[in-house]
């Protein structure tokens, strides 16, 4: 059930292409209606009376048996099919064939970019486009929903840094005291030492190791609570000792443990037995204080080899902090706290360890009422709490560890390029609260500088209701105190950048302003919306529970409201079902493009129901990549997928091309008393869309950019124009086909013009019908490939040979085709350069009146007159428009295109940036509860500490405990 269903998905833009195909459809029958019902009317008051000449076809009955209105009315509608036929190309049916092979290349561009291949040994793998259909609506993502672990992070854990007794280890230190940048070449501890330490596993500090081998007491206390308070089971393969934990957490500080010479060897649900620097010790155990999400820390009670009872104690600091002993150095206790604080300004996942020390005679008291709580059938765990909460006092402090969850390589940046592309992140996590907000500080989805971070964690509807309604009222207050439209979500209000050059600028480079896109896609100067400002902005983090309220009818709109105003939204605790309830609700209720982006067989779900579907070819297996659109080795790897301005400008000329080619036989329907007559020759027709105009409309679709990809990664405000469909929507659709039947007009009216009058030095007229059919396809040709010329923005080697090569293989083609001397007896010149068809194969073809028409034609100055001025009438405007516009209101792009070409530096808020340390200062609000600057994250789960001691998850105690009789040190 939490997988979801497979739904077939489309595309934005095939849902209005189909709408835009009917539109079409509907003015095709118009069109038909109209030359149908005018040539009834010319047959009525000119035809019928010159059927001498123009007959009528047999089968039409004659005007006196039935009267004449009888028999136009029939020409009228049979008609009517024929301009259906003769105008069908106005519905750009091989539009379909042509979008397919552009997605499928654009695939292939997916498949096999370099940039996208995650170098990852024998797990090495690229991205692959599993799906042809959606391209183009990657360009379009408003909204991405990831996945935390797997996806944003490694789910690999490493002990990073630890304080203990005050003393902060894990900065290395230069002999100044200054803290030395850790690279690949920095020296590591070496643990050669220790015959079960891991090659994996690196330190840089050597104070640690150093006080570890003086037998530190404090340190000592350390590494024993890591090396024996967790549920960690020990394995033997090939010979070689490992740990399966049930947190990636616990594996790393028993790792860590291990590799400082605290190696914990077996455990029986009575005993641990470690190595204890070289000496094995084994430690009874007498219970375990098992974790759960309301105590936040784990506790186990052992006997010591020296008969000593003693509780160690692992947890988050604020739990543990308030449970020491008022003994405790005030100093201790302010220097831990303060390099808590530093370890959470860093993004690391904290632990405060602690021990303490039992009496006898008290803890046999203890252990009864334990016992006792234990087997009540009615407040177990009340009681249960209860004993814990009673042993779990007067600990004294040790100090804490941190380890990092590492992400992903360049997490932090793909995410930061992606909020100033206007796309806007959620988390959805499995991960409890202090994990998820950890990971989202790590990877800049929160700041301290942002001006609240509300977490909702209602326990009941009402509850959720309240505080959903509370966050509401302090978001308006915020909104109310920046600006009106602080969100940005209107159309025509996104904020965006773009460059000057600007002398007085440093170093006179590029700098970045801001502005807005009006409804042209052009930029518009004006303030930014203040929410987003850099340092500002509010977050919301909700768990499971509350989640399950506010997806309920009554609440989800408000939640979704809340949301969309926020810069973050993290969901903790959440089902794989819930995550798919949560992608569905922006999918219903916005009009906005959705992407979800995970790892593994709990995002599958959301990865079906979002319109995109991403999967990371991660640790967790394939479900999610064989359940998506596309995948990807890496999260970082998803900027290169968005992409969407190369099908737009294809669909542009394409239906421009279209309407300049079907339109002109409409027009000349005027002249040829609506008989369905072709303007152009029936050769050109049938090779205008095949070989003349498609190869360079193809090219563009397949290689066209705005910029490079440099470019696109470094100023991510590209990406913004796509999202709200300015590249193609209604109105350019309607600009595109006001287009094309101006240049049908023109392309017809010129020529006939010019040919109206025209004689031939014989007298006989020029201006005929294969001569006016020839003229003005060579003037659509001539047009359209410059139009072509100007809408390309990249030129590349292919571009040319297809463009230039269209030109010249349609007069090859006309030359070939229509000229030769199939005639000697009449007086044309000769025109036997090339081999030319027969003329039975013309006749058939009904171009037969078109022989000898290139030469004959290319004879007349009104030829190149016409050709001269058509271009000069529909591509002059063109590039006066687009100078105009450049020179006036330039696009981000076309700025952009300039500052490249000047050499102009990009010195500005779009570059790339770099990775910046984490500031947690106690600027940080939270709203609903308490303060968030706790490090802690400890993704264990409740049980078991129980299983451990009730033995269930030993398959055979004899058999333990005869592997660990048989385990050899050397």
């Amino acid at each position: 059930m939490n997988s979801g269903k497979s739904k077939f998905k489309r595309t934005s833009l095939d849902r209005f292409l189909n709408i835009l195909i009917l539109g079409i459809v509907v003015f095709l029958i118009a069109m038909c209606l109209i030359c149908s019902i005018l040539c009834g009317v010319w047959e009525w008051s000119i035809g019928r009376f010159f059927t001498d000449y123009l007959p009528w076809e047999t089968w039409v009955p004659k005007p006196e048996s039935g009267g004449p209105a009888a028999s136009i009315s029939i020409i009228s509608f049979l008609n009517f099919f024929s301009y259906i036929i003769l105008l069908n190309t106005v519905v750009p049916i091989s539009l379909y064939v042509s979008v397919e092979i552009l997605r499928f290349v654009h695939s292939l561009w997916i498949n096999y970019d370099r940039q996208m291949y995650f170098e990852n040994g024998e797990n090495s793998v690229g991205a692959q486009a599993r799906t042809t259909t959606l391209n183009e609506e990657l360009g379009q993502v408003q909204y991405i929903f990831s996945d935390k672990t797997g996806t944003l992070t490694q789910n690999i854990m490493t002990f990073n840094k630890a304080t203990i007794n005050g003393i902060s280890y894990g900065d290395l230190r230069d002999p100044r005291g200054n803290i030395v940048e850790i690279n690949d070449r920095t020296p590591t501890v070496d643990f050669s030492f220790n015959e079960f330490y891991e090659k994996s596993f690196k330190f840089f500090d050597t104070a640690l190791l150093d006080a570890t081998r003086n037998n530190i007491p404090e340190v000592r206390e350390f590494w024993l609570i890591l090396s024996l308070c967790h549920t960690v089971m020990p394995e033997r393969d090939k010979g070689n000792l490992v740990y399966q934990a049930q947190s990636p957490d616990e594996a790393a500080l028993t790792s860590a443990a291990r590799n400082f010479g605290f190696v914990f060897v077996s455990r029986t649900p009575t005993s641990i037995t470690i190595r204890d620097n070289g000496r094995e010790a084994t430690y009874e155990v007498l219970c375990i204080l098992d974790f759960n999400n309301d105590r936040k820390r784990m506790s186990v009670i052992l006997r010591t080899p020296d008969g000593k009872i003693k509780l160690y104690c692992k947890g988050a600091d604020m739990m543990v902090m308030a449970r020491l002993s008022a003994r405790t150095s005030s100093i201790l206790r302010d220097s831990t706290v303060s390099h808590l604080d530093e370890f959470a300004r860093i993004g690391l996942r904290t632990l405060c360890l602690a021990y303490k020390d039992i009496d006898e005679t008290y803890f046999n008291d203890w252990i009864r009422r334990h016992q006792e709580a234990a087997i009540d059938m009615y407040n177990r765990e009340k009681k249960m709490d209860e004993v814990f909460e009673e042993m779990e006092k007067d600990l004294i402090l040790v100090g804490a560890t941190a380890i990092e969850d590492k992400l992903q390589d360049g997490v932090p940046e793909a995410i930061a390029r992606l909020a100033q592309a206007n796309i806007k992140i959620w988390v959805l996590t499995g991960d409890k609260t202090e994990t998820a907000i950890n990971i989202a500080y790590s990877c800049n989805l929160l700041s301290d500088d942002m001006k609240h971070i509300v977490v909702i964690e209602g326990s009941s509807e009402a509850e959720v209701e309240v505080q959903l309604k509370d966050t509401k009222r302090l978001f308006a207050e915020v909104e109310r105190r920046l600006g009106e439209n602080g969100s940005g979500e209107g159309k025509g209000n996104i904020d965006i950048a773009y460059i000057h050059s600007d002398e007085t600028t440093n170093g006179g480079g590029a700098h970045v302003n801001y502005g807005m896109i009006n409804d042209f896609g052009m930029i518009e100067e004006g303030s930014p919306s203040p929410l987003d400002n850099e340092g500002e902005g509010v977050a919301i983090v909700i768990n499971g529970d509350s989640l399950g309220f506010a997806l309920t009818t009554r609440l989800e709109r408000t939640f979704l409201e809340l949301a969309c105003k926020c810069k973050a939204v993290i969901c903790c605790r959440v089902t794989p079902l819930q995550k798919a309830e949560v992608v569905d609700l922006v999918k219903r209720n916005k009009k906005a493009v959705t992407l979800a982006i995970g790892d593994g067989a709990n995002d599958v779900s959301m990865i079906k129901t979002a319109h995109i579907g991403v999967g990371i070819s991660g640790q967790e297996g394939m479900q999610a990549v064989l359940s998506s659109d596309y995948s990807i080795g890496q999260f970082k790897y998803l900027e290169r997928l968005l992409s969407y301005l190369r099908m737009c400008k294809f669909l542009r000329y394409f239906f421009y091309k279209n309407f300049a080619f079907t339109l002109t036989h409409f027009w000349f329907s005027f002249f040829c008393g609506y008989s369905a007559q072709t303007v152009f020759d029936a050769m050109f027709i049938a090779t205008y869309n095949l070989i003349f105009t498609s190869l360079p409309v193809l090219a563009m679709g397949v290689l066209d950019q705005d910029v490079d990809d440099e470019y696109s990664l470094k100023y991510p405000q590209l990406y913004t124009p796509g999202q709200f469909n300015r590249f193609f929507n209604m109105r350019i659709f309607i600009y595109s086909v006001l287009h094309g039947m101006f240049s049908s007009l023109v392309i017809f009216f010129v020529p006939y013009g010019a040919f109206y009058t025209e004689m031939a030095a014989n007298g006989k007229d020029m201006g005929d019908l294969a001569v006016l059919e020839f003229t003005a396809f060579t003037a659509l040709i001539m047009v359209v490939s410059g139009q072509m010329a100007f809408d390309t923005a990249y030129w590349t080697v292919i571009n040319h040979i297809f463009l230039w090569g269209s030109i010249a293989v349609y007069f090859i083609f006309c030359f070939v085709i229509y000229e030769g001397d199939p005639f000697p007896s009449l007086p044309l010149p000769s025109s036997s350069l090339l081999p030319a068809l027969p003329a039975s194969i013309l006749y058939k073809m009904g171009s037969a009146i078109s022989q000898g028409v290139v030469l004959r034609s290319m004879q007349t100055p009104h030829f190149w007159f016409s050709i001269l001025l058509v271009c000069i009438v529909l591509l002059l405007p063109v590039v006066l428009n687009r100078f105009f516009w450049l020179d006036t209101r330039p696009s981000f792009a076309d700025r952009l295109r300039c500052n490249r070409k000047t050499g102009g530096k990009t010195t500005s808020k779009g570059e790339t940036l770099p990775k910046s340390e984490m500031k947690r200062t106690g600027q940080t609000r939270r709203s609903q509860r308490g303060s968030i600057r706790s490090g802690y994250a400890f993704s264990h789960s409740q049980g078991f500490g129980d299983l451990i001691l009730k033995g269930k998850l030993f398959k055979n105690v004899e058999d333990m405990r005869g592997s660990n009789n048989g385990l050899e040190f050397n």
